[in-house]
C-alpha cells in the first residue's frame, strides 16, 4: 500500500486526483485505469459500490490526449472474503505490469490484448489516453499489415517507394501524428461496377502513408470496440467472415421455423454518414485528443476527382482503412444495440438481426411485429441521418412450408419465398438425402450473371495471349469463385459456373483468327493439357468455426 501523498513515476505526467476524492497525486494514466478496473470488480462483489467514469472533455489543439478519470465511489460493506476494509485506499494500489508508457518493452500484441481486457472488464469506461500506445514499433506492425499491392493515392507514391527509407518515414509520421501536425491528404476517387452491373460504387484510395497511420489507429480502436460489438455483426471484424454471417442467419431462421424476412438497404450509407452523430458516439468510449483529431482530419480530408478536391460535412470514403471500423462503430450504436435493447424486449414473437457492414436483414416469427418495426425503423434511421432505400427494402414470406397456411395470402407475404444476402439466394427446398424441408443457398442470379460477364469480357480481350498464360488467369478466377461460393448445397451453381466458363473459353479461342477452325474435339485435347479447376466445396466447416468463435467471445 502506498503512503498518502506518494506518487508513482511511470513515465507519464503527474495529474491530481483531488477532484476524484483523493488527496495524493497519481501518475497518469494506468494507475487510474487500474483503479477503474478494481472498482468495476468490486461492484460485482459487494453491494453499494457504484462507479461513474467520465473522460476529460478537453480536446483542444494542443492537448495530447492526457486526462484524468473522474471517479465517484460509494463504498458499501466489504464483501465476504474481501481482504481488508479500506476499499477506497486499496484500489489506489498500482498493479504491476500495466502499460506504463511508450518506453515499455511490450510488443504490439500484448498492448492490444491488455487494452481489450480492460475494455471488456469495464464496458462503461471512457478512454482518454490511447495514442501513447502508438510508437515506431507499432507503426512498423501497421506497415507490415498494410497491403502493398494496392492502388496509389494522390501523391503517386507506392509501397516500394515508401519502403526505401522506411525507418525515417515512420519516425517522421509518428512525430507529425503525436504533435497534431499531420495533414490527411484527400483520397483519390475511382468508380467500380456494382453487383447489378449497371451502377458504379465510388471508392476512395488514400495515400500509402495515410493507410499505415489509419491501420495503426484502427488497431487501437479495434481493441476497444471489439468488446462492445455484438454477435449479430460480421463485417470487417477480425476472425469473422461473410460465411459465418450466412451460417448464423440460417441457424437463426431454422430455429424459428422461418418467418417474415425484411431485407433492408441503407441508401448511400458511406456517403451520408453524419460526422456529428459519429463524434457523439465516439465520445461515449474514446476521447483521446490525438486520435480524435486524426479521425476528424480523415473525415474532412475530401475527395479528389477529375482534378478537383471536394470536401463534405457528411460521409466517409469507401476504400479507407479506418472507414469500415467507423461504420461498424456507428451502426453498432444506431442499429445493433437498439435492436437488442429496445426492439427485441418488445416483440411478441421471436426476432433476428444479421448485419454485415451496411447490409443487414431482420427476421420475425410474427407479422404484427414486422408492422411495428417497419413503423419505427425509418424514424430510427432518420434520427442519425440515414434513409432506407424504398426499392431495395422489401418483405419476404420465408415461413417453413409446413407452417404457412393461409398466411401466404397476407398483404405482407410477398410473391417471392426467397431473399438475397451477401451474394446468395436463400430458399426452402427438400433435402435429397432425407426428403425433409431445409434452408438452401445458391449463388444469386445477379452475382452469377455478373461473374460470367466478367469472364467473357476477359476472354475476349485476352484471347491472343499464349495458352499457358490464359489458363493460369482463368484458373485463378475459377478458384476465387469457388473460394467464396463453395458452400454446401451450392454444388449446382458451382458446376454451372464451371461449364459456362469452359464454353466461353472455347468461344473466344475459336475467334483468335478468322478461320475459326478450332473444333470441340481439339478443344478437349487442350483441356487435357491445360485442365480448368473443377468445382470445389471450400466452406464445409463454417458451422464449427462459428461455434468456436461464439465460445471464445463468451469466455
Amino acid at each position: 500500500m502506498q503512503a498518502q501523498g506518494s506518487s508513482w513515476n511511470l513515465g507519464g505526467p503527474v495529474i491530481s486526483t483531488r477532484d476524484a476524492g483523493w488527496g495524493n497525486p497519481v501518475t497518469n494514466p494506468w494507475p487510474i485505469v487500474d483503479c477503474v478496473r478494481s472498482i468495476m470488480g468490486a461492484k460485482k462483489r459487494a453491494p453499494g459500490v457504484v462507479s461513474e467514469v467520465e473522460g476529460n472533455e478537453d480536446q483542444g489543439e494542443g492537448w495530447q490526449g492526457v486526462g484524468a478519470f473522474h471517479i465517484t465511489v460509494e463504498l458499501g460493506e466489504p464483501a465476504p472474503g474481501d481482504p481488508g476494509e479500506g476499499r477506497g485506499r486499496r484500489i489506489m494500489e498500482p498493479l504491476e505490469g500495466k502499460m506504463a508508457g511508450t518506453s515499455s518493452p511490450e510488443n504490439v500484441s500484448t498492448k492490444l490484448q491488455r487494452v481489450a481486457k480492460l475494455s471488456r472488464e469495464a464496458p462503461e469506461m471512457i478512454w482518454t489516453t490511447l495514442a501513447h500506445l502508438i510508437d515506431v514499433e507499432f507503426l512498423s506492425e501497421a506497415y507490415r499489415l498494410t497491403r502493398k499491392s494496392g492502388a496509389v493515392g494522390v501523391d503517386g507514391r507506392t509501397a516500394q517507394d515508401y519502403a526505401e527509407n522506411l525507418e525515417d518515414n515512420l519516425e517522421n509520421l509518428l512525430a507529425l501524428f503525436k504533435s497534431g501536425s499531420y495533414k490527411a491528404p484527400p483520397v483519390r476517387r475511382v468508380h467500380i461496377p456494382k453487383g447489378d452491373g449497371e451502377q458504379t460504387r465510388p471508392i476512395g484510395i488514400p495515400t500509402f502513408e495515410d493507410k499505415v497511420l489509419q491501420r495503426a489507429v484502427a488497431m487501437v480502436l479495434e481493441s476497444v470496440y471489439e468488446q462492445d460489438f455484438l454477435d449479430c455483426s460480421f463485417g470487417f471484424r477480425p476472425g469473422r467472415s461473410a460465411h459465418q454471417a450466412l451460417e448464423y442467419l440460417r441457424n437463426g431462421l431454422w430455429n424459428m421455423h422461418g418467418g417474415h424476412v425484411l431485407e433492408v438497404d441503407l441508401r448511400s450509407f458511406f456517403d451520408t454518414l453524419d460526422h456529428g452523430q459519429l463524434r457523439k458516439i465516439l465520445d461515449k468510449r474514446v476521447r483521446d485528443g490525438v486520435i480524435r483529431r486524426a479521425i476528424d482530419k480523415w473525415l474532412k480530408a475530401g475527395v479528389l476527382e477529375e482534378g478537383v478536391v471536394v470536401r463534405n460535412d457528411i460521409g466517409t470514403p469507401q476504400g479507407g482503412v479506418i472507414s469500415p471500423l467507423l461504420s461498424n462503430i456507428f451502426l453498432n450504436e444506431v442499429l445493433d444495440r437498439w435492436f437488442e435493447s429496445v426492439v427485441r424486449p418488445r416483440l411478441r414473437g421471436r426476432g433476428l438481426l444479421v448485419r454485415y457492414a451496411d447490409d443487414f436483414v431482420l427476421a420475425f416469427s410474427r407479422l404484427d411485429d414486422v408492422d411495428r418495426v417497419l413503423d419505427v425503423l425509418p424514424k430510427r434511421m432518420g434520427r442519425f441521418g440515414l434513409k432506407l432505400h424504398p426499392n431495395k427494402t422489401r418483405l419476404v414470406n420465408f415461413k417453413h412450408p409446413a407452417w404457412r397456411g393461409c398466411g401466404r395470402n397476407d398483404k405482407h407475404s410477398g410473391k417471392l419465398d426467397s431473399f438475397d444476402l451477401l451474394g446468395f439466394t436463400h430458399f426452402w427446398a427438400k433435402s435429397f438425402k432425407t426428403g425433409k424441408w431445409i434452408i438452401k443457398r445458391k449463388t444469386a442470379r445477379k452475382r452469377l450473371s455478373q461473374a460470367l460477364k466478367g469472364i467473357s469480357v476477359w476472354c475476349r480481350f485476352k484471347r491472343h495471349l499464349p495458352l499457358p498464360e490464359q489458363h493460369r488467369h482463368l484458373s485463378l478466377k475459377l478458384m476465387g469463385h469457388y473460394q467464396y461460393y463453395g458452400i454446401p448445397g451450392n454444388g449446382q451453381g458451382l458446376n454451372r459456373f464451371y461449364q459456362v466458363v469452359r464454353r466461353t473459353w472455347f468461344k473466344w479461342l475459336n475467334r483468335r483468327s478468322d478461320r475459326r477452325d478450332l473444333t470441340w474435339e481439339r478443344y478437349v485435347l487442350i483441356l487435357q493439357r491445360f485442365p480448368l479447376p473443377l468445382p470445389k466445396l471450400v466452406h464445409s466447416n463454417v458451422k464449427a468455426q462459428l461455434a468456436r468463435d461464439t465460445r471464445s467471445r463468451m469466455q
